[in-house]
């Protein structure tokens, strides 16, 4: 990443707006950018190219070198292009993880929406249903999942390139707070949280797993970004609040995973409504509709409402999450109808996959 408020994630959302001149589409959506790197105002690009014609690639060139040289704080660019295979259709391909059947994100427009809570819980559902589950903390600045699942066991290596996930609740886990224990804080510039993802990713012994649920870091920035380019995402999980503002957010972060091609699983609208112990009446603390409305808009499922239930936050503050005393408990109900929703879109992509490779989630 770089000084002066000149990111990777500034540099994509800059690209988004560059069309590739055959197709008429933006060259992420396209998959075209083979890698990125933004370092102290140097930004260095890779492009993959969809045609030999030089004059394909002089168009192209000079719509991506406009953008750049709109952008504050560039210091230097280096662009190269990308044609090695017959034609110069070469695509980069995103590499699924050796075992893993679905590789889902559980993301948030913004923080305080209960993401986290949500992650940690549908990953111990999915697993009282009777699924190999993996969770991946990919939010390395703010690593709770571990004090959710009521452990500090460290992850152990079997060599260099070799790392045991920590299991708990039946879940396969590794999160930068079983690295990084304390309070101490990590102050990692986009390189290093790239690298450390990578490692998650490729370097953790994951085994065979049915799901892999990666809790990512709220917003749409560098972790994002390196993880959705690098990795084959089944689908994203997006977690919500009935409030506006917490809507407004989600808008960007179903752009986000559409515009680098990953496929919306649905919405999920947690602390949904209270249903007060004394009237048994339900009431809508930060409004009502609202996510149902928007999954609707976007023309994605609604993949429940979780109430808002002190039995909830009291599971993850105390590392015993409601999901593990299973779908019988009413404090998790609304968690395994999720859970169960979650499965059905899962398996829904696989058929439509298998039909048609070609297809994606809209």
């Amino acid at each position: 990443m770089a000084g002066n408020g000149l990111t990777e994630g500034v540099v994509y959302e800059a690209l988004r707006r560059v069309e590739d001149p055959e197709h008429h589409r933006s060259i992420l959506s396209l998959n075209l950018v083979r890698s990125l790197v933004v370092r102290e105002g140097a930004i260095s690009l890779v492009v993959s190219l969809l045609r030999p014609e030089e004059s394909y690639r002089q168009v192209l060139e000079r719509g991506i070198r406009e953008t750049i040289g709109r952008l504050q704080g560039v210091q230097s660019f280096d662009l190269k292009f990308d044609a090695t295979t017959p034609g110069g259709r070469h695509l980069q391909e995103k590499q699924p993880i050796a075992g893993v059947k679905h590789l889902v994100a559980v993301a948030s427009g913004k923080g305080g929406v209960g993401k986290t809570t949500v992650a940690v819980n549908l990953a111990i559902a999915l697993g009282k249903l009777g699924a190999r589950v993996g969770l991946l903390d990919a939010d390395v600045y703010g690593p709770n999942v571990p004090l959710m699942l009521g452990t500090t066991e460290q992850p152990r290596a079997l060599a260099e390139n070799v790392i045991v996930p920590v299991e708990a609740y039946g879940v396969r886990l590794i999160s930068m707070g079983l690295l990084n224990p304390g309070d101490r804080p990590l102050i990692w510039r986009g390189p290093m949280l790239h690298g450390v993802m990578q490692q998650f990713l490729r370097s953790v012994q994951w085994g065979e797993l049915d799901y892999l649920i990666i809790d990512l870091p709220p917003g749409t920035g560098d972790v994002q970004l390196s993880l959705v380019q690098s990795v084959a995402v089944t689908g994203a999980v997006i977690v919500t609040t009935p409030s506006i503002v917490a809507l407004a957010d989600v808008r960007k972060a179903i752009e986000m995973f559409r515009q680098v091609n990953v496929g919306i699983l649905g919405i999920v609208e947690n602390m949904s409504y209270f249903s007060c112990p004394h009237c048994e009446q339900r009431i809508d603390v930060f409004g009502h509709g609202e996510g149902a409305s928007m999954a609707k808009t976007f023309g994605v499922p609604m993949l429940g409402e979780i109430e808002i239930d002190p039995q909830i936050r009291i599971g993850g503050d105390t590392g015993k999450p409601v999901a593990s005393l299973g779908e019988d408990a009413p404090w998790a109900k609304s968690i395994f109808a999720m859970a169960r929703a979650v499965q059905a879109r899962l398996a829904e992509s696989s058929r439509a996959a298998a039909a048609a490779p070609n297809v994606q989630i809209l």
